[in-house]
């Protein structure tokens, strides 16, 4: 294809257009739909302002000074030249001036047409001795993923500092949402109007971070749930990176993100390439949950996706019942507690069993065993066979606890290999090297030594192949501070060699699911996703929490992807105190699990656990495959949410009070999502008016008439429009709804 011919990539209502006329790539429109025929582009051509370069300046794919681009460069990097003496001097190189060679498009595979596909541009400066390959997928889902690989085409090696992905977003855009936290209150949103300057977000733990946005999205005013025009993006890699919005004077903007390279991280090679992590991103004219729908068609699609599928892609797999042993027993692993808490679980109807941390070779609390992946003989004489005999023969998968990533200076390993440590300094700490500061006492392992990385796949690999585990709940319980590998910054090859990590026991264990745990959830990311089955959210099991938690997280992550568990009554975490109800309803909504010393449960806890499983196990091919809705509400203290079957004909809602209301009533609240032509029938189905939390769960005198008359019969468009009145919910406490479409027979 003639590199000047513009290249138009459309699907489910996006539309990308890339168009080459200066000679550089540029993205000249990303966002909604514009039909099958475009005008000459050179109508978009801009005006030239007085002060300021002759010719027009270009925003291209990677914007660069050579263009006139005054913003944040797309490509930071640099090369050494010779001098006399024979010395060399660095900065050589620093402004390429790329110019398109190729470009080309290839069409989705059942796409019909090369509207749904790729597009791959080549541009190159022969002089600066640089090629980028810019990769643009267009999902059928409108899911986009950019990509660029840097190839060193020069004689002489070149350092790269920083290669980024970006794209415009339009002026109407005016505020933005991100997200951020810490641990145990993981992906809280945050939101500002835009402004002129650059807008950075910097993640330096080695790993995604418990303040790393998941989604960074930018919106016309007033954008919400369910409307706006929203333009987001997420970076799918696991490292250092940095998410940014790059505001400039003249009024252009650019959203976009890369990864974030310690000093002489990555040195080219002549011939040598560096692709970026991949950059997705979404547009919607439907407010945020677009934005989601996007992002759930392409996960679904995937063909090793897990979960229950309603229409295609996926292994098809229901995502099992889940009890986590952690919070029930933590260090003690005596065997007759954990028979008894396999037993108690069986009862319920779990139907995968994890034992978590505390089963490994020296293991008696956080100090001490890290490295030593061995079953512990003093605790286990025979193995960890009569346990998992236990829970296998009782109908339940067992699963079980890992940190590979990590090690404590109390350990085997780390006593035999100290030089497999990570630390600023060449030298190991045994001979005098300094090793970073410690983390919930432990250090790391440098997976980049290929010593290392084969020790900890090989003890992996021998688990899973001695012992029936089905499941690996993956640990990382740190960042990655002052990580280094014989001296230099090592965190691009860690993540790399982590990746590996995965991949290889994936491929040799094909049926073995893997969480991606990082204390809780500081490692949520697509590039830990494209190897793993799903993600533990956060450490805090607190129902309340978890409401805001889980909400945002699934802005980007499916339900199936994300752990939601029972906790105690009385939360480990945040001190509070929840009913059973409500931190069940409040886990249904995610791959459903209980974290708790169920042995402890009163009868009628239990009883609520049970309804709540069987809920789960009819509804989750529902809620593992439906439409996510959020419904905007006035009242901030009240949140409405839930899912839609694709056909419409069914949905699962959840109204919740986070806190009291400014308003005696909550007053009628539109349930959104359902199809407006068709009759559905509405009912409570937790609590019901038969539970004993019922009546704990409301403060009035009586409910609604349509919950106490066991539900209602209405359209969609009225349920959507005119809603229903809700009960007055305590605060804390949940009310979940059923529709189903009332059809008539023939």
């Amino acid at each position: 294809m003639h590199p000047l011919t513009p290249l138009h990539l459309q699907a489910a209502g996006t539309s990308l257009v890339l168009a080459f006329d200066s000679g550089e790539a540029q993205i000249v429109h990303w966002g909604a739909s514009l039909g099958a025929d475009l005008p000459d582009l050179g109508l978009l051509a801009p005006p030239v302002p007085h002060s300021a370069l002759d010719v027009p300046v270009v925003a291209g794919l990677v914007p660069q000074a050579s263009s006139g681009w005054l913003g944040r460069p797309g490509l930071r990097g640099h090369r050494t030249a010779p001098v006399a003496g024979g010395q060399a001097l660095p900065g050589f190189g620093f402004s390429p001036a790329l110019r398109v060679v190729s470009a080309e498009t290839t069409a989705a595979p059942g796409a019909g047409t090369a509207a749904a596909g790729t597009a791959v541009v080549r541009q190159r400066d022969d002089e600066a001795g640089l090629e980028i390959a810019t990769s643009l997928r267009l999902n059928p889902g409108g899911l986009l993923e950019l990509t660029h690989t840097l190839t060193n085409t020069g004689a002489t090696a070149y350092q790269l500092d920083e290669l980024g992905a970006v794209l415009p977003v339009p002026g109407d855009a005016v505020e933005l949402l991100d997200l951020t936290g810490r641990w145990c209150r993981e992906n809280h949103p945050q939101r500002h109007a835009i402004a002129q300057g650059t807008w950075v977000r910097s993640g330096r733990h080695g790993r995604t971070g418990h303040d790393s946005s998941l989604l960074v999205a930018a919106g016309t005013a007033g954008f919400s749930n369910r409307s706006g025009r929203v333009w987001a993006v997420h970076f799918g890699w696991s490292g250092n990176h940095e998410q940014y919005l790059d505001s400039l004077a003249d009024g252009r903007r650019m959203l976009g993100a890369c990864e974030l390279l310690g000093p002489g991280e990555v040195l080219l090679a002549p011939g040598a390439s560096y692709t970026t992590p991949v950059l997705f991103a979404a547009y919607s004219d439907r407010g945020l949950d677009g934005v989601t729908e996007r992002f759930y068609d392409w996960f679904r699609a995937r063909p090793h996706h897990v979960g229950t599928q309603g229409e295609a892609g996926g292994s098809g797999r229901a995502r099992p019942v889940v009890l986590n042993t952690w919070e029930a027993v933590y260090f003690d692993h005596r065997i007759e507690p954990l028979l008894e808490l396999a037993e108690s679980a069986a009862e319920l109807g779990v139907e995968r069993f994890v034992l978590d941390d505390g089963w490994f070779r020296g293991r008696r609390d956080d100090s001490a065993g890290l490295g030593d992946w061995y079953v512990d003989e003093g605790l286990w004489p025979d193995g960890l066979t009569p346990l998992i005999d236990a829970v296998t023969s009782r109908g339940m998968e067992f699963g079980l606890w890992v940190e590979p990533e990590m090690v404590n200076l109390d350990s085997d390993v780390a006593r035999q290999h100290p030089d497999w440590i990570v630390g600023p300094a060449a030298a190991s700490h045994k001979e005098g090297g300094r090793l970073p500061l410690e983390w919930r006492q432990q250090h790391i392992l440098d997976l980049a030594n290929p010593e290392a990385w084969q020790y900890i796949y090989d003890r992996l690999d021998t688990l899973l192949s001695e012992n029936s585990i089905s499941y690996l709940k993956w640990d990382q319980n740190r960042d990655l501070a002052e990580h280094g590998s014989g001296g230099r910054p090592s965190v691009h090859e860690q993540t790399l060699a982590a990746y590996r990590l995965f991949d290889a026991l994936k491929a040799a264990h094909q049926d073995v699911e893997i969480e991606s745990c990082s204390s809780g959830g500081a490692r949520v990311d697509l590039g830990i996703l494209q190897r793993t089955d799903r993600v533990w959210a956060s450490d805090c099991n607190d129902a309340l929490e978890r409401q805001t938690i889980q909400r945002w997280t699934q802005a980007v992550l499916p339900p199936e992807l994300v752990g939601a568990h029972v906790g105690p009554t009385h939360s480990h975490t945040t001190g509070r105190v929840h009913d059973i109800s409500f931190r069940a309803a409040t886990a249904l909504f995610g791959h459903f699990g209980m974290e708790w010393d169920i042995r402890q449960a009163t009868e009628a806890e239990r009883e609520t656990l049970r309804r709540a499983i069987a809920l789960f196990k009819r509804h989750r091919g529902l809620l593992h495959s439906g439409v996510r809705v959020n419904a905007d509400v006035a009242e901030p203290n009240l949140r409405l949410h839930g899912v839609v079957a694709h056909d419409g004909g069914e949905g699962l809602f959840a109204t919740v009070a986070l806190g009291t209301f400014a308003a005696e009533m909550p007053g009628r609240v539109g349930i959104p999502g359902l199809d407006p032509e068709r009759t559905y029938r509405v009912a409570a189905v937790l609590p019901t008016p038969d539970d004993a939390d019922w009546k704990d769960t409301f403060t009035q005198i009586a409910p609604p008439a349509w919950l106490s008359d066991g539900g209602a019969t209405a359209t969609g468009r009225f349920l959507a429009e005119v809603g229903l009145p809700l009960p007055i919910l305590r605060p804390e406490h949940a009310l979940l709804i059923y529709a189903e479409e009332v059809r008539v027979a023939a």
